[in-house]
């Protein structure tokens, strides 16, 4: 392949991994890696993690590169997720609710393999706005067979409890882009929901690849007001933060390919 069409494809990429288009750690830490092997240079690798920076995943698998070849790296995230899909089996239960946000691979992979294991549980999830991951969520979760439950964003408090003519979720399974000292950063809304599941005594989990850990402080990453309200009136003020916060106080526990641990066991481990 010529240097040309190295270039527009390592282009095409980071337009992809900006835009969304390529979504979730993994797929983008993957997709980094193949725009990075076709240009590899300290001004590939600066471009690629400017472009989400609240992914530290991707930039662990840039350091890896001189070390680990890339199908180790790929091998990595099977062998991780093969873990985490064993260790979620020993959390869910049969005839229970499980509620989810956003869209994570480490969790719906692991749901379906749930599924493929003859768990009889249902889902909660929400259509996480304002790019609608929760539809992605829902799609691969009933494709699987599994029963889905679609909430607006506003109405997770609902989906939390028994009080709406709803079965209470019995259990909380959230991704993350980002594994802290002090806690998680995942998707807008992840903090409110462990919030709430904290207080209504629902134990939540966090399923990540250990590699998503990071000492450095994690930037939160705001993305274009016209993705919440295209053409807006002039004088009117729009916040679009991607992720949040989710302080370790909120959380029962973490499942890695480590295993099933409380967040400070975690630390200890990935130490």
């Amino acid at each position: 392949m010529d240097n040309k069409k190295r270039k527009s494809q390592f282009n095409q990429i980071c337009k992809d991994i900006k835009s969304i288009k390529i979504q979730g750690a993994r797929d983008i830490a993957k997709a980094g890696l193949k725009a990075y092997n076709l240009q590899p240079s300290k001004s590939s690798k600066k471009k690629l993690l400017s472009l989400r920076p609240t992914e530290p995943m991707l930039e662990k698998v840039l350091n890896q590169t001189n070390k680990l070849s890339t199908q180790e790296i790929f091998n990595h995230f099977q062998e991780a997720q093969d873990k985490i899909n064993q260790n979620v089996l020993k959390i869910i239960k049969n005839k229970k609710v499980i509620f989810t946000h956003c869209h994570s691979t480490n969790v719906t992979q692991a749901l379906i393999n749930a599924k493929k294991k003859r768990k009889n549980f249902e889902v909660y999830n929400t259509e996480t706005r304002p790019l609608y991951q929760g539809r992605k969520t829902a799609r691969e979760l009933r494709k699987a067979g599994i029963k889905v439950t679609m909430f607006v964003d506003s109405a997770l408090g609902v989906a939390l409890s028994k009080e709406q003519r709803t079965k209470k979720t019995d259990i909380v399974l959230l991704g993350a882009d980002a594994l802290t000292k002090k806690g998680v950063i995942n998707k807008i809304g992840s903090e409110v929901i462990a919030r709430i599941a904290h207080q209504e005594k629902i134990p939540t989990y966090i399923v990540a690849d250990s590699w998503k850990y990071s000492k450095k402080k994690i930037p939160i990453e705001n993305r274009s007001l016209n993705e919440i309200w295209d053409k807006a009136p002039k004088n009117i003020k729009i916040r679009n933060p991607a992720f949040e916060f989710v302080d370790k106080k909120y959380l029962t526990g973490i499942v890695t390919e480590l295993g099933v641990r409380s967040y400070s066991e975690f630390l200890k481990s990935i130490k």
